[in-house]
């Protein structure tokens, strides 16, 4: 009998192992962690935009001895090196616009846009396809 005991209680006692237990809760997942500035985020993206024009990069030139010379900066900025005039030459800063390659050249705001020879009423520059103006007088050519 005492046999016969043991074995029932040994039964029981495995047999309350094997009961469902209760699944523990899941641990909270939400952060209250502040992003680091430094690191990009997807609002970013726009500081990060490739050029618009990268494919200006390059020297083009003008009448004269004119010439303006496009490289790429930070995404969306240019570096223009530029003789516009016999008394005129210097670097500027530029950026991406709806028409190209904005900058500020004295007190004037002025747009390095894509066109013709023809369209810069320049004689030297006419018949040439590949050009950039900047305003009537003022444009230069790949040659």
């Amino acid at each position: 009998m005492q046999k016969s005991f043991l074995i029932g209680a040994a039964a029981l006692v495995l047999l309350s192992g094997c009961e469902k237990a209760e699944a523990p809760a899941p641990a909270d997942t939400t952060t209250t962690e502040v992003p680091d500035e430094s690191t990009p985020t997807e609002t970013a993206g726009a500081a990060i935009a490739p050029h618009r024009f990268a494919p200006w990069a390059g020297k083009w030139t003008g009448v004269e001895g004119m010439y303006v010379t496009i490289t790429t900066a930070e995404p969306g900025k240019y570096k223009l090196e530029m003789q516009s005039d016999l008394d005129t030459k210097g670097t500027y800063d530029g950026s991406d616009s709806e028409g190209g390659i904005m900058f500020k050249r004295g007190a004037e705001t002025l747009t390095l846009a894509a066109s013709t020879g023809d369209a810069t009423g320049l004689e030297y520059l006419a018949g040439k396809k590949d050009c950039l103006k900047v305003k009537d007088g003022e444009g230069y050519c790949r040659d």
